[in-house]
């Protein structure tokens, strides 16, 4: 029987909660991330094994958040280019919409040669969310921490998925769960849509172990390095290069038993 949104939301009813004003001191901005890919029959059971080690977050007495991304890339997709071609340092510029919460951020994040994510952001309006160049601020934020001219940065993909937050006990760890992906690619017009798909995230400050790690590698869910806005222009895009990310889209259309279709997007 096929898994649906209330049966996660009733799993994660059943774990104790933790509300937005204490997640403010889990910051996290520079740390290590740790991906894992899973379906929706996995997800119930982390949620299960995870219960006493786990605090699920709650805003406005809602556990599954919104959230509404936007990438900017280049004409030629240049960031793209370099996650592609395994170029270490890396760099993502987007704007995200925290539907939940009603608010903005525009938001780089940078990988290091070592491994390590560093994220910065600002606050913007909705209105300058569709494109941050409209808010002087915001582009002057991004200017000063991107070797790209932002007068060429331009929407190239929207995201749109379902996020739930658990913590852990000791509020050394967070743990973000993606699930209702859709991608939006503005210059093919073309969507997919992942629902099946969940994309784990652990981030911590340091490799050290955690109970999340034991219950992963007990379902037998091992890391997996995945971009979400790679494999939305990989799928939505035929025009670019995506050698690279073919055998993990192959594997997730294992792992959701789905087989990956394109239709024209909507709006």
């Amino acid at each position: 029987m096929p898994v649906s949104t209330t049966d996660i939301q009733t799993a994660l009813k059943q774990m104790r909660h933790i509300d937005l004003s204490e997640m403010k001191a889990i910051k996290l901005m520079n740390r290590i991330d740790t991906k894992y890919i899973a379906n929706r029959r996995q997800l119930l059971q982390i949620l299960t094994l995870a219960l006493n080690d786990y605090r699920a977050q709650n805003i406005d007495k809602e556990i599954i958040s919104k959230y509404d991304t936007i990438y900017f890339d280049t004409a030629d997709v240049a960031m793209y280019q370099r996650h592609h071609d395994r170029r270490l340092q890396r760099q993502k510029i987007r704007t995200r919409k925290y539907v939940t919460s009603d608010i903005a951020f525009v938001e780089i994040k940078n990988k290091t040669n070592k491994g390590h994510t560093q994220k910065v952001r600002t606050a913007i309006g909705n209105d300058a969310w569709h494109d941050f160049r409209t808010d002087t601020a915001a582009a002057q934020f991004v200017a000063s921490r991107t070797q790209y001219d932002v007068a060429t940065l331009l929407p190239q993909v929207r995201t749109r998925f379902d996020r739930i937050t658990l913590v852990n006990n000791a509020k050394t760890e967070r743990l973000t769960i993606d699930m209702n992906l859709t991608f939006d690619n503005y210059t093919t017009r073309q969507t997919v849509s992942l629902n099946e798909l969940i994309i784990i995230e652990l981030k911590q400050d340091s490799q050290a172990d955690s109970p999340m790690k034991r219950i992963l590698r007990d379902l037998r869910i091992f890391p997996a390095k995945i971009s979400k806005y790679c494999i939305g222009t990989a799928l939505t895009n035929p025009d670019v290069r995506s050698n690279r990310f073919k055998i993990k889209i192959r594997k997730i259309e294992k792992l959701t038993q789905h087989r990956l279709t394109v239709t024209k997007a909507t709006n």
